[in-house]
């Protein structure tokens, strides 16, 4: 005879817990598609610089 109340299974708070890590996952995916992939170093950087990242003279022509 078997035994109630036991079970050869994964238990439940594993299924529950995938579940929530899948869902956020997935929420995590959605938040980056619907942001339009505006990540990584150039978004810290505003549009205007006011100082050139190279050094040019007065024609715009780079130097050395």
């Amino acid at each position: 005879m078997t035994e109630h109340g036991t079970s050869a299974g994964v238990p439940r708070w594993v299924k529950v817990s995938g579940l929530i890590a899948a869902v956020l996952a997935l929420l995590v995916v959605a938040v980056m598609l619907i942001n339009g992939g505006e990540h990584g170093p150039g978004r810290h950087m505003s549009s205007g610089l006011s100082t050139p990242l190279v050094d040019v003279d007065e024609r715009g022509r780079q130097l050395g």
